[in-house]
């Protein structure tokens, strides 16, 4: 396989992933955290330092709006619910806290 047929399949694999994480907006960052120990969050700095290795110009709401499809802060008054004790207890195990 071609370099450019790799990166062809890996950004439509990106973007299927990102298209995937949208429609489950029930799914919580805390909740990918815990069990994938990355989130929507992560995503979208993996994709600025990606922009910044590049030299792209690329800021941190801007990446985010890639990811979450809407302005961080409108996702989270729509989506996002408080985490549960128990939540932060797993993540809390799982950083090694």
């Amino acid at each position: 396989m071609d370099d450019n047929t790799r990166t062809e399949l890996e950004a439509a694999a990106f973007r299927r992933l990102v298209a995937h994480l949208r429609e489950r907006t029930d799914v919580q960052n805390i909740d990918l955290m815990n069990l994938a120990g990355f989130c929507r969050n992560c995503l979208s700095n993996w994709l600025k330092d990606a922009a910044d290795a590049q030299g792209v110009a690329m800021s941190r709401d801007e990446s985010r709006e890639a990811v979450y499809g809407m302005p961080y802060e409108a996702w989270k008054a729509k989506h996002q619910s408080a985490a549960t004790p128990a939540q932060v207890d797993a993540f809390d195990k799982t950083r090694g806290h």
